[in-house]
Order: structure tokens, then C-alpha cells, then sequence
């Protein structure tokens, strides 16, 4: 199957950054979220992410225009009737993705492939409820996608050996790094990370230490790009919850569970970089005051 044309569900931080790397890699992109103002919010962010690069000299005006205009913003899943790929990228709620693959199942052409960015939901649960089973697939992108080098592709127990085929290649064309997971709670990455962004949540939460050292250490002593609560924080608060919740919940065992302080600071709002707020507090511009 040649992919051409593919659509992005959900406009926010992740499915903007994957509009943006499709389209990077020569494919058609339409966006869409709850609305067309929305959907055209996040385009625009790209575009003044690409202006930047454009004034630091790393890419031409031409060349960021281009790749922009072949970003369509639209309304919602019922416009994916072309695309060859989709790739749902809501927020990390099971009823949600559910609701939506149905929409999208009922969009697309026969053939198609529906994928989800989710990092933690069973892909199987979600192909059940589609017509297409054996073209659902996870394809999970890391935080944040033109960034990161990394695509995790998740095999669902009904996906074909052709449905993965076409999304590694297609992966592999945006640049990335692929990586292969069965379906089973947290896949691989978050299975690894989430325990540990917990961990360093219980130890500012007992008052082992404090979050820059907690995170210096991290840094320093792990050789990590950037320490777990700053990670957090930049994931969001409220989808490190999540997945703790989905690991704690299927694989039964308390080393998953989530800290209290956690779901307080979800509970109060503060969900990190996105709110200006977590276990760090940001300025507008989502930078922390120094």
C-alpha cells in the first residue's frame, strides 16, 4: 500500500508535532480536532516553530511555506475520507479513543490504515471496535515528535504483517527510529519510564530531596538529557497519571501505583509545562524563571 495522504486526529502538543514531521517527510497531512479553529490553531503553531529555524538560518522561508501548505486543517474525522493513514492522538482517556475509532472507522476507505499515538491503551481493545482490525496498529511517537528520534509501533493481536510492513516504512521515510512492541500494558518505553517517574515523585513527595536535586542527579549521575520531574512535566502530569493508572490497573502490581502527590497537583490543575505549572512553575514563553 502507498501512503500518501495522512491524517492526524487531535491538534494538540503530540498531534501537531506528527503533522509537522509527516508533512516534513513530503506527505499530505489533514488535521483535525474538535474544530476547524482548533485544527488551524495548531497549524499555526508550526508554522511559528518553523519560523524560528527560518531565522536561526536552518531553513529556508520557501521551504517551511511549503511544508505548511501541505498541512490542511478540517473539522473532524468524517473529512479523512482520502487519507491513506490515520493517526489518532487524544488525549489518554480509553472511552475517548474508543468514540473516536469508531468515527474514524466510519470515515475511512475501505483499506486504510487507523493508527493510535496512545502510550499505554490496549491497541487490541481498540481495533475490536472497528471493521478494519487487522489495519489498526499503535504508533507511538515520542514527546516531542520533530524531536525525537524514536516511533514505537505496537502490534495489536488482529494487525497483519502488512498493516506493520506499511507504518515501519512510512516511520522510516519521516526518519525515525522504529522500535516493535506486542500489546501489553505501557508497551516498552512507558513500562521502563513510568516506574521511574513515580519513583522520583515518591522522593520529593518523602522529602528525600528536592526536585533540582532530584532531577541534578538524574542528570548527572544517570547521564539522562533532563531528570524525571523535569520529564514530567513536559509530558504532562495528567498523562504520566494516566499511564500509571493503566499500568497499576492491568498488570496488578503496586511498583506501578501512582503517588498521591501526583494526583494532587493533577487535581489542582497543575499539569506542568502546558499550565505553566507542576512540579516546577514556567513563564509564558514555558520557560522557568531562573
Amino acid at each position: 500500500m502507498d501512503i500518501r495522504t495522512i491524517g492526524v486526529l487531535g491538534a494538540g502538543q503530540m498531534g501537531s508535532g506528527i503533522a509537522q514531521v509527516a508533512a516534513a517527510a513530503g506527505y499530505d497531512v489533514v488535521l483535525a480536532d474538535a474544530s476547524v479553529e482548533l485544527a488551524q490553531k495548531g497549524r499555526s503553531k508550526i508554522d511559528a516553530i518553523l519560523g524560528k529555524q527560518v531565522e536561526k538560518g536552518k531553513m529556508s522561508a520557501a521551504d517551511k511555506d511549503a511544508l505548511v501548505a501541505r498541512i490542511k486543517p478540517v473539522s473532524g474525522a468524517a473529512d479523512f475520507g482520502a487519507c491513506d493513514l490515520v493517526v489518532e492522538a487524544a488525549t489518554e482517556n480509553v472511552e475517548l479513543k474508543l468514540k473516536l475509532f469508531r468515527g474514524c472507522d466510519e470515515a475511512m476507505k475501505p483499506g486504510a490504515i487507523l493508527a493510535s499515538n496512545t502510550s499505554s491503551i490496549s491497541l487490541t481493545r481498540l481495533a475490536g471496535v472497528t471493521k478494519r482490525p487487522d489495519r489498526v496498529i499503535g504508533m507511538h511517537f515520542m514527546n516531542p515528535p520533530a524531536l525525537m528520534k524514536l516511533v514505537e509501533i505496537v502490534r495489536a493481536v488482529q494487525t497483519s504483517k502488512e498493516t506493520y510492513e506499511v507504518v515501519r516504512a512510512c516511520a522510516e521515510k519521516m526518519g525515525k527510529t522504529v522500535t516493535v512492541s506486542n500489546d501489553a500494558p505501557g508497551f516498552l518505553v512507558n513500562r521502563i519510564l513510568i516506574p521511574m517517574l513515580c519513583e522520583a515523585c515518591f522522593a520529593l513527595q518523602e522529602g528525600v530531596g528536592s526536585a533540582e536535586d532530584i532531577d541534578t542527579g538524574a542528570k548527572l549521575g544517570l547521564n539522562h538529557p533532563m531528570g524525571p520531574l523535569e520529564l514530567s512535566d513536559l509530558i504532562g502530569l495528567d498523562t504520566v497519571l494516566a499511564i500509571a493508572d493503566v499500568l497499576h490497573r492491568d498488570i496488578g502490581d503496586d511498583k506501578y501505583r501512582a503517588p498521591t502527590m501526583l494526583r494532587n497537583l493533577v487535581a489542582a490543575g497543575w499539569l506542568g509545562k502546558k499550565t505553566g505549572r507542576g512540579f516546577y512553575v514556567y513563564d509564558a514563553s514555558g520557560k522557568r524563571p531562573a
